[in-house]
């Protein structure tokens, strides 16, 4: 066990870039071997009779999340223009998809965006919600608009301010009309019957969340009911990172990680939501290999290189602006490093066998 000094000296010296990069991936590595030993417990029946108590003790959990506001401050409120300048021109902030590996991060954005439309099975005239909607670049960029969905209705729940102030904004420049964000947070939020929609889709939001049983009970009752004069299946579609075959949180004492972009959250297993269908039935699922959310980091990063000074420069206003010391500026800039290599290194890991991506397309009982 590393002594919490020698550990505080190691973060001082990444919170100001001092670690090279070749030294740092190798660490990284280190701790992803340290992880696969802790959460294998030697045998599938030891590791199943694991996987079931952390099932049951998230099904006992008073709330459907932890610390949202963590993920906002970890996440979602940094810098809207910081953000902006280490994603593609979707701004997506989640997987992209390189199936040739040739692609560029603007093409792997909307190969994925175009995946999602196809498994979701969207249409246009439809009612979509795009719940943890981010800055909302899945509505924004996939056309659901007024060229492929020009008559389709969206609305995005998103718990950040920051993003409904951008997403509003964009909205406005672009003329769009049947865009709708909602500030709110899941734990407490509900439709409550004064709304139902066709399609849900969420990307990357389950993450943040613990008890998956109640979220999806709530989620269900926002589909549209079946109805003789309107029988299609409402649909919910779920994109989320996850491991190949064991769940487990993100803790505080976990280190670096933990701290500073994921507290409260959760790594799923591949599997983890099956165990959740009480108001759902799962109709397919698909698994992604690592390689493609390990490409979508390493892009992420050679773009916040490359944009290194304006993305300084912004945090550094920023902080100004919020009454922060500047140096949190510095670290912000070299944390965000730091997060996308630690998380390219680990969707990488195995060949990308070991992390990876899953999608999941449910109906309501």
């Amino acid at each position: 066990m590393i002594p919490d000094s020698i550990l505080q000296v190691g973060y001082n010296l990444l919170d100001r870039g001092l670690v090279p990069d070749f030294v740092l991936r190798r660490a990284i590595r280190a701790l992803l071997r340290q992880r696969l030993r802790e959460i294998d417990l030697g045998s599938f029946e030891a590791n199943h009779a694991a996987k079931m108590k952390w099932i049951e003790e998230v099904r006992a959990r008073t709330t459907i999340a932890d610390v949202p506001e963590k993920a906002n401050e970890q996440h979602y409120e940094v810098s809207t223009k910081f953000m902006l300048s280490t994603l593609g021109p979707c701004a997506k902030y989640s997987s992209c998809l390189y199936p040739t590996g040739k692609e560029t991060l603007a093409e792997a954005e909307v190969l994925m965006f175009e995946s999602y439309c196809e498994k979701a099975s969207l249409r246009d005239g439809m009612t979509i919600l795009d719940l943890g909607c981010g800055m909302c670049s899945i509505m924004r960029e996939i056309g659901l608009t007024r060229t492929k969905y020009p008559n389709s209705k969206v609305t995005g729940l998103s718990n950040s301010a920051t993003q409904k102030a951008y997403i509003d904004s964009t909205a406005k420049e672009r003329q769009l009309s049947n865009l709708e964000i909602i500030t709110d947070d899941v734990n407490t939020f509900d439709f409550a019957g004064s709304q139902h929609f066709d399609r849900i889709l969420s990307i990357e939001m389950f993450e943040h969340m613990k008890n998956y049983q109640v979220l999806l009970h709530k989620v269900s009752t926002w589909l549209r009911p079946t109805t003789a004069e309107n029988p299609e299946d409402a649909l919910l579609f779920v994109h989320i990172f996850c491991h190949r075959i064991t769940p487990y949180h993100f803790e505080e004492g976990d280190g670096w990680m933990a701290r500073n972009f994921f507290s409260g959250g959760t790594m799923p297993s591949h599997d983890l939501l099956l165990y959740f269908q009480t108001d759902l039935t799962l109709i397919r699922s698909w698994y992604l290999s690592g390689k493609h959310y390990s490409r979508t980091l390493e892009d992420w990063l050679k773009v916040q290189d490359r944009n290194n000074k304006a993305g300084l420069k912004e945090l550094h206003d920023d902080a100004i602006v919020n009454g922060k010391d500047p140096v949190e500026a510095t670290k912000a800039f070299y944390r965000f490093r730091v997060f996308y290599m630690a998380c390219s290194e680990l969707f990488n890991y195995n060949n990308g066998e070991e992390w990876g991506v899953g999608h999941y397309l449910f109906k309501r009982k």
